[in-house]
C-alpha cells in the first residue's frame, strides 16, 4: 500500500454552503437565548428592543459589506489578520492577532461555553464547590476582583465541552466544516418553528409589542447610556460575522464564496433574530422579560409547561455547540498565520502531518479558552469581548479608505455598495460605542484593553529576535 502523503499546508475543502454556515453558525449561539432579558431591562420598551436589535443588525450587515470588499481582495488564512498587515503594517496586525487570541475570539468561546453549560444545567445539578473555593480570588487593577472557582460546576462543563470541540477540529477542517453545517441548519429551523410556536400557539398579545412607545423616565445621558449598553448585547450576539475570513485559505473558490458567505450569512442572522424577538415579546410583557435568566425557557414555558422549557433549553444546547464549534474552527487560523509570519511562537504555524489543520494553534487557543472560563460570568466576558472586538472593527472599516488609496488597481470583485458613505457611518458609529463603552462600562472596558496591550510585549521580543536572527529593521 502506498504510503500516505504527509500534509504540509491546510486543506482547501469548504464549500459556499459550508462557509454561509460558518458565518451565521458563529454567529447563532448563546446571546439571542440569553441577551434579550438583559436588553429589556436596559430599555424597559418593546419598540426600542426590537429598534435595538434591527439596528444592530443593519450596522453588523454595513461591517460586513466593508469587510467583503476586503476579503475579495485578500485570499489568505488569517483573514482579517493577514487584512491589518496590508492596511496597517506589522505592529496594527499583530495586536489584532494577540488580542484575538487573548480576549475577542476566545473570550467568545469562554462566554458561549459558559451559556452552553448554563442550560445543560436545566437538566442535571451541578454541584459547586466548598464555600472556601468558591470566594477564593484575586485582584485585577481597574478591573476588580475574579474570582476563579465560583459556579464551578457550570465553568468544569464549559471547559469540557470546549475541549471535546478543539478535539473535533483537530482531526480536520471538512469534519469540522461537515459538523458546523449540519447543527446551524438545525438551529435555524429549531428558532423559525419555536418563533411560530409562540405567535400561533402562545397565549400571548400583540400590545406586548406596541405599546405606544411607552419608556420608562430617564435623563438624556442614563437614556444614551441605556441605548448604549443595549447595543452591546445585540452587537455580541451577532458577533463573529468575520470567522470566515479566518479560514478563507481553506474555502473553494474564495475571491467569490467569501464575499457571499458574509453578506447571505449575515442577512440569515439578521432575519432570524427579529423573528424570535418578535415571538418572545408577544408572550411576555417587556416587564417580565427584564427579570427572567433565560428569556427562550421560559417564553415556551408559556405554552407547553415545564417540558417546552426543555425542548428549548435543548435547542440552546444544540445552537451554543454550534457556535463555539464555529469559532473554535475559526480562530486557531489567526496564531497560525502570525507564526507563519515569523511575529509568533513558530510551533503554532505548523500543520498536522495527518490531519491537515493547524493542530498546536488549536490546543493553545484551546487552553486559553478555559482559562478565560474560569474568570467570570457570561455578561462579564461577553462585555470585555465586544469593546476588543469592536476596536477592531473600526479600524477595518477605515482600511477599507487606506487600501484604496495604497491599492488603487488591486482586482476587487466586490466593491463595498455606497463608498465612501457606508464605511465612513461604520467607522463613525463604531467610535461613538467605544467611547460610550467606556463611559459607561468602564471596568470590562478596561479589562479588554489590558488584555489587547499585555502582548506588546511578546511583539518587541519577536521584532528584536527578527532582528538579530534576520537582519531585519524593527
Amino acid at each position: 500500500m502506498e504510503q500516505q502523503k504527509k500534509k504540509t499546508e491546510l486543506v482547501r475543502g469548504l464549500t459556499l454552503t459550508a462557509s454561509i454556515m460558518i458565518v451565521a453558525g458563529s454567529m447563532i449561539g448563546s446571546g439571542i437565548f440569553l441577551k434579550p432579558a438583559t436588553m429589556a431591562k436596559q430599555l424597559g420598551s418593546p419598540e426600542l428592543l426590537i429598534f435595538v436589535w434591527i439596528a444592530a443588525g443593519l450596522i453588523t450587515f454595513i461591517g460586513a459589506l466593508v469587510n467583503a470588499e476586503v476579503a475579495g481582495m485578500i485570499e489568505a488564512t488569517g483573514g482579517q489578520y493577514v487584512y491589518f498587515r496590508k492596511m496597517y503594517g506589522d505592529f496594527t496586525a499583530y495586536l489584532y492577532g494577540w488580542s484575538v487570541l487573548a480576549v475577542i475570539q476566545t473570550g467568545s468561546q469562554a462566554a458561549i461555553a459558559y451559556a452552553f453549560a448554563e442550560y445543560v444545567g436545566y437538566f442535571v445539578h451541578l454541584s459547586n464547590l466548598p464555600e472556601a473555593w468558591r470566594q477564593f480570588s484575586f485582584h485585577m487593577p481597574l478591573v476588580g476582583n475574579i474570582y476563579p472557582f465560583a459556579e464551578f460546576g457550570v465553568k468544569a462543563v464549559a471547559i469540557i465541552c470546549t475541549l471535546f470541540l478543539t478535539g473535533i477540529n483537530y482531526i480536520g477542517v471538512v469534519f469540522g466544516g461537515a459538523v458546523q453545517t449540519a447543527v446551524t441548519f438545525i438551529k435555524i429551523f429549531s428558532i423559525i418553528i419555536v418563533s411560530a410556536l409562540l405567535l400561533f400557539l402562545g397565549n400571548g398579545s400583540a400590545s406586548n409589542i406596541y405599546t405606544g412607545f411607552s419608556m420608562p423616565q430617564l435623563s438624556t445621558t442614563g437614556f444614551i447610556s441605556a441605548i448604549g449598553l443595549s447595543f452591546a448585547g445585540a452587537f455580541w450576539a451577532y458577533d463573529a460575522w468575520n470567522n470566515i475570513t479566518f479560514v478563507s485559505g481553506e474555502v473553494k473558490n474564495p475571491h467569490k464564496n467569501v464575499p457571499l458567505a458574509l453578506l447571505y450569512g449575515t442577512l440569515i442572522v439578521i432575519a432570524v433574530y427579529v423573528l424570535i424577538n418578535l415571538a418572545f415579546l408577544y408572550v411576555l410583557p417587556i416587564d417580565e422579560m427584564s427579570k427572567t435568566t433565560l428569556v427562550a425557557a421560559t417564553a415556551v414555558e408559556k405554552i407547553f409547561g415545564s417540558g417546552g422549557g426543555a425542548l428549548i433549553s435543548i435547542a440552546v444546547i444544540i445552537s451554543t455547540f454550534g457556535a463555539l464549534n464555529g469559532s473554535i474552527l475559526a480562530t486557531a487560523r489567526v496564531p497560525f498565520a502570525m507564526a507563519k509570519a515569523k511575529l509568533f511562537f513558530g510551533s503554532l504555524g505548523k500543520v498536522h502531518p495527518k490531519f491537515g489543520t493547524p493542530h498546536v494553534s488549536l490546543v493553545v487557543q484551546g487552553i486559553w479558552s478555559c482559562i478565560l472560563v474560569l474568570s467570570g460570568s457570561f455578561d462579564t466576558i461577553t462585555d470585555y469581548v465586544i469593546f476588543a472586538a469592536w476596536l477592531f472593527y473600526m479600524l477595518g472599516a477605515f482600511g477599507v479608505f487606506v487600501l484604496r488609496k495604497k491599492m488603487p488597481n488591486a482586482h476587487r470583485p466586490y466593491k463595498v455598495w455606497g463608498y465612501p458613505y457606508t464605511p465612513a457611518l461604520f467607522v463613525i458609529f463604531a467610535l461613538m460605542f467605544l467611547v460610550n463603552s467606556i463611559v459607561s462600562d468602564t471596568e470590562n472596558a478596561m479589562m479588554g484593553l489590558i488584555l489587547i496591550l499585555s502582548g506588546l510585549p511578546i511583539y518587541f521580543f519577536w521584532k528584536y529576535r527578527n532582528k538579530r536572527v534576520n537582519g531585519k529593521k524593527i
